[in-house]
């Protein structure tokens, strides 16, 4: 069965994979670039990096209208289960089978703090790997670290990196991180959003090609891409 990403702008992601309805970092109410509102998209589980208002967003009601699960680090899902939501706790560098394939938490150089000002955690990012054996880098809001290199060891056959600088890592250290990762498909993220995160993601993705054997795939908000096959 194909594996779909659909980009809802910003850091925000649909996957299906295996028959599941996955939503990473559900950011659509005052998100400018998100294309749906968070009422007209459903989810079997929610990942969540950090507390940061534009990537924890529309979790809470989204989970509890569609009755699905949120993994994310210990601190914030302590936070969100004590709001009725159904959660499974994860911290870096731990992995778990779940019905959708075994998903590992990785280190993220970033903050995280809750919208009420609750302490977050450690922000993380997520390395999946699906029931077919597809491996998904979900980095979060990142700056460059070494330790990419150790992830890219996993063999990661989609990556999704943030390029929009100020706040996460920009063009020139996520080519850098691109370069330690060798995944087989690039896409960025967390750019555009904003004039202070805006970058020209067709100039970079040349630059990933011209200097990589890594394909750069651009998505719109609101565009599906399905990884090929083999």
């Amino acid at each position: 069965m194909s594996d779909v990403l659909t980009y809802y702008g910003h850091a925000t992601w649909g996957l299906e994979t295996g028959g599941y309805r996955l939503l990473v970092d559900p950011f659509f109410s005052g998100n400018p670039l998100s294309p749906v509102k968070a009422e007209d998209v459903t989810a079997d589980y929610i990942l969540v990096t950090h507390g940061h208002g534009d990537h924890i967003g529309d979790t809470v009601g989204i989970a509890k209208r569609c009755d699905a699960l949120v993994i994310a680090v210990s601190e914030i899902a302590g936070w969100l289960g004590k709001q009725g939501v159904k959660v499974h706790a994860q911290h870096l560098g731990g992995g778990f089978h779940h019905p959708f394939g075994y998903l590992k938490m990785t280190l993220a150089l970033h903050g995280s703090i809750l919208p009420d000002g609750s302490y977050g955690g450690n922000p993380a990012g997520f390395l999946l790997t699906t029931l077919g054996g597809d491996k998904f880098y979900f980095a979060g809001d990142t700056g460059l670290f070494g330790d990419m290199r150790l992830i890219g060891e996993e063999g990661v056959d989609v990556a999704i990196l943030p390029i929009g600088d100020n706040f996460t890592m920009g063009p020139d250290d996520a080519l850098r991180a691109v370069k330690m990762l060798s995944p087989k498909h690039i896409i960025p993220m967390h750019y555009n959003t904003w004039d202070l995160i805006a970058q020209d993601v067709q100039v970079w993705a040349v630059r990933v090609e011209a200097e990589t054997d890594t394909r750069a795939v651009i998505l719109q908000p609101g565009e599906q891409w399905t990884l090929p096959e083999g």
